[in-house]
């Protein structure tokens, strides 16, 4: 059995160990692969895992071996699904694998906003504080989350997580979900629409996939809706936001501050429109990047392949 890993870097850039996929069968697994490279490197493999590489149309075409794919992710859009339905191809994920690292990111970037933590040990390292006459020091407003209303676009596994942590900080949670108000556990209010979630919450978190619907969700015309000391949150997808109004709208202050882990083009390009934007806090796709994450990740791929072998495939996109 010959199994390629075309990027496992970002999985594993050498704090965890291979040796459970290696028991599978042959293994080679490449830092990176360029988009030219995939055929080359894929060919007579029966097994690959792709992370963000991107296996097209055109190059299942000419993988004729390949008859399982590992998405090492729970985004499955880097596989061209039509084609491997085409050609018989198994194609799995790795669904939930990072919920708890998500939402702690989540409360990473609000406490950040709301009590500027770097800010302040940076004001102390800098010798700011040895300067004041008083015994505390802040030049930045500072936020209690209890009784605030943390608005969650999408209540899934992370958005549940989310609001799980807001209702111990004492915040209300007003969800937009497909869930009805009766499925709710206690202390999450379902909301009437999208715009109520944005008009009524001091915080608005996102955990929607991103599709055709959802594309541009935060847009200009929702971040107007928004109180002025609110704040955005993003550990979802890049696409979510249409960049250039939110970058606009911080200006504007029409909103407090942003805290966002995921762009529409990642690395950013430079010039990116909420890179250096004030009171955008952006990090670089690292919510889902904890060791304990990745740990899950690499254990499930493992378990996803060997149901496969045995014949009984688990979290499969396509079967």
């Amino acid at each position: 059995m010959k199994i390629v890993v075309l990027d496992g870097y970002t999985l594993n850039p050498g704090d965890l160990s291979w040796k459970d996929l290696e028991a599978l069968g042959t293994v080679k697994i490449y830092d990176r692969t360029h988009p030219g490279e995939v055929v080359e490197r894929a060919t007579g493999a029966q097994i690959v895992l792709t992370n963000k590489t991107v296996l097209d149309g055109e190059a299942l075409s000419q993988l004729p071996d390949l008859k399982y794919i590992g998405v090492l992710a729970t985004g499955y859009n880097v596989v061209n699904l039509e084609a491997a339905r085409r050609q018989g191809i198994t194609v799995t994920n790795i669904p939930a694998y990072s919920t708890d690292s998500v939402a702690q990111m989540v409360f990473a970037h609000l406490l950040n906003i709301t009590q500027r933590v770097g800010h302040y040990a940076e004001e102390v390292a800098s010798g700011h504080w040895t300067k004041q006459a008083d015994f505390s020091y802040w030049n930045t407003p500072l936020v209690e989350l209890a009784g605030k209303t943390l608005g969650v676009i999408g209540l899934g596994h992370t958005g549940m997580a989310t609001a799980r942590i807001a209702l111990a900080f004492g915040m209300q949670v007003l969800a937009y979900t497909s869930k009805s108000a009766a499925e709710l556990p206690a202390g999450i209010r379902k909301a009437d629409s999208l715009e109520q979630v944005f008009s009524d919450s001091n915080v608005v978190s996102l955990h929607c996939p991103l599709t055709e619907t959802t594309k541009n969700l935060v847009n200009m015309e929702r971040l107007k809706l928004m109180k002025r000391e609110a704040v955005l949150i993003n550990t979802g997808r890049g696409g979510l936001v249409n960049e250039t109004d939110l970058a606009e709208a911080l200006e504007k202050g029409l909103l407090a501050a942003a805290g966002v882990d995921v762009l529409s083009s990642e690395p950013p390009v430079p010039g990116h429109p909420l890179v250096g934007v004030k009171n955008c806090f952006i990090t670089p796709h690292i919510a889902w990047a904890t060791l304990e994450a990745r740990q899950r990740l690499m254990g499930q791929a493992v378990r996803n392949i060997e149901a496969f072998l045995s014949g009984q495939p688990i979290n499969t996109v396509i079967s």
